[in-house]
């Protein structure tokens, strides 16, 4: 199948490209992308990929145009949110943890499927695809029919970013922390992870601060009844629970400071891979520190709630939401890293 795809390739400028499909497996789908999250995984992706070319994005909503023969609980014409690929198989998936499944990296990671197939080609070549079991930063993806999750007549992005960013911030405090009434939660970094995770904290009648150097993502959780600070080094009352997004160092070890006794810090932020810790601090007051995947959600359970707390006017996750066309990725990412915008999202037809 002939589809625009956004291809990348390092530091250089990215293009739009004509690309072809592989055709559905039995248990594939194919869906024509009408928006596309982007996420700071694709731009690690990208740098960690270097020269080699790929075609990323991993947040898609749209509707199913192709079914595999095997397929079964989605139609033609369904509009549906392609989150993360897992086995279903594994412990983790039967235990609702897909975001551990034992195949997680090969599967969405990798580039290709499991097998080792490639699933898109330029100018007739195999490039990195399959990233996050779709790369939706196309005019069409191939996806395994196990990441969709039918989300009815919703506006596509919206609910795009719900397949991984928002899923993560929002299932980090709803399957991780668990904040209730009464608690205080600190939510390091306001971007699209940290806002969401934070408006979602606020749903659940949960006092939060939310700590985040850029103005204009201060604004929205403030108005919806967040305190909010520029720097961690700002006063603050202690915590019963952090989030943090930033996967900065010196922001850990300054939440692990203002934890009171017995509160735990989430982490889901990409940083430096050894950080130290003051176990003194860890053991004689009782904090814990937890790892977070894709929000320990399961896509098709989690998905579905945000997006009845969005209609019900409980998380405004369009307003988080700044559009552009496919094409315009690089000043998608260009007006993120300025802070002109929270969640850019991409539009095939825009």
């Amino acid at each position: 199948m002939r589809v625009s795809a956004v291809l990348s390739r390092g530091a250089a400028p990215s293009e739009l490209v004509d690309a072809e499909l592989d055709d559905p497996r039995s248990d594939e789908v194919i869906v024509r992308i009408e928006a596309v999250g982007v996420c700071h995984t694709d731009l690690v992706t990208r740098q960690r990929l270097g020269e080699r070319p790929a075609v990323l994005g991993h947040e898609g909503c749209g509707t199913v145009e192709h079914l595999g023969s095997a397929v079964t609980g989605l139609a033609v014409g369904d509009r549906v949110v392609v989150s993360f690929a897992s086995c279903g198989g594994c412990d983790q998936c039967r235990a609702g943890l897909p975001g551990y499944c034992a195949w997680a990296t090969a599967l969405n990671g990798s580039g290709r499927r499991l097998d080792g197939s490639p699933t898109i080609r330029v100018r007739g070549e195999p490039v990195f695809g399959s990233f996050f079991g779709q790369s939706s930063f196309a005019t069409a993806a191939l996806a395994d029919a196990r990441s969709c999750v039918p989300v009815g007549d919703v506006s596509p992005e919206v609910v795009a970013p719900l397949g991984c960013g928002f899923l993560t911030g929002a299932g980090a405090v709803l399957n991780v922390l668990r904040p209730r009434h009464g608690d205080r939660l600190l939510v390091i970094g306001g971007g699209g992870v940290g806002s969401v995770a934070a408006l979602t904290a606020l749903s659940e009648g949960v006092e939060v601060v939310v700590a985040e150097p850029v103005l204009a993502r201060r604004t929205l959780p403030e108005r919806c009844g967040a305190t909010v600070v520029a720097s961690l080094d700002e006063p603050m009352p202690s915590v019963t629970h952090v989030l943090d997004t930033t996967g900065r160092p010196e922001s850990i070890a300054r939440a692990l400071a203002l934890l009171q006794p017995c509160g735990v810090l989430a982490l889901v932020g990409l940083g430096p891979a050894e950080v130290s810790l003051d176990v003194w601090a860890l053991m004689t007051r009782g904090l814990r520190i937890r790892g977070c995947v894709e929000g320990d959600a399961d896509p098709a359970l989690l998905i579905p709630d945000l997006i009845r707390r969005y209609q019900r006017g409980l998380l405004p996750l369009d307003r988080l939401v700044t559009t552009y066309p496919l094409a315009d990725l690089d000043r998608a990412v260009a007006d993120q890293r300025a802070g002109l915008t929270t969640k850019p999202v991409l539009l095939p037809g825009g």
